[in-house]
């Protein structure tokens, strides 16, 4: 089988709200790999891959087995994969490439292929707004606050990140409120994001996000389009470039 297709996936937050809901859509992830592996050339995680994660020096959060496995069966196959950090996992290091040869990202990169120019990134901290937020980060990104965090044992800091992410409304929030808030398209901060970047960078065809967990493909210009991935909460959404082109789709399991 030809391999020419360019996948993309982003916040499958693994971990919440349960350990029975996380592996449940942990074992769907796996078999949406095993599909795609046969014509994938590269596969994009646009971050959020868990809900908590951080890796001390020695250790890393116990379970994913089935997901590592199965990336590491993928770049040992010669299928490129790459990370870009969430919020989420912000704190993911260099375990994930070391024993899984997945590439990291930790900033926006452009990346062309067949002649399109992809703006990729997570979309945290991206666009106007969300000030608390941007505060925070910068908070999660200092070394210092880094090293401090190494220092508690690795069940307390690891059960008190799950705490946190248990507690969190993306964890609790239902399929119906999802929908009765969504925000219009417009007022999305990536859309206003993408329309001002679309102008710096008149080259760039599509920008492609993930962090806001609502799918959307919709022109930002004359010639860029914005894609938001969704998520793997409730959408279970991807993108696919292919030929020239990006579209989304919907894994059925």
């Amino acid at each position: 089988m030809k391999k020419n297709k360019i996948y993309f996936a982003s916040d499958f937050h693994l971990g919440i709200p349960d350990a029975e809901s996380s592996l449940k859509r942990e074992r769907l992830l796996v078999r949406w790999l095993e599909k795609i592996s046969g014509d994938a050339s590269m596969v994009f995680l646009m971050g959020d891959v868990f809900d908590f994660w951080f890796e001390y020096k020695y250790v890393v959060p116990k379970g994913y087995v089935r997901l590592l496995g199965k990336l590491a069966e993928m770049t040992d196959n010669g299928i490129p994969v790459h990370l870009f950090r969430g919020n989420h996992d912000v704190w993911a290091f260099d375990y994930l490439s070391r024993e899984l040869g997945i590439q990291i990202h930790r900033e926006s990169e452009v990346f062309s292929f067949e002649g399109k120019q992809l703006f990729l990134a997570h979309g945290d901290g991206l666009g106007p707004g969300d000030n608390g937020y941007k505060l925070l980060k910068k908070v999660f990104e200092f070394k210092p606050n880094q090293f401090l965090f190494r220092w508690l044992h690795p069940d307390w800091g690891a059960r008190m990140g799950l705490y946190f992410s248990g507690k969190s409304r993306l964890a609790n929030i239902s399929r119906e409120e999802r929908k009765e808030n969504s925000t219009p398209p417009e007022d999305e901060m990536l859309f206003k994001y993408a329309q001002h970047k679309a102008k710096e960078l008149p080259e760039v065809d599509y920008f492609v996000f993930g962090h806001r967990h609502l799918p959307l493909q919709q022109k930002v210009s004359d010639k860029a389009e914005i894609i938001i991935l969704g998520d793997w909460l409730y959408h279970f959404s991807y993108g696919i470039f292919e030929d020239g082109k990006m579209r989304l789709e919907f894994f059925k399991g």
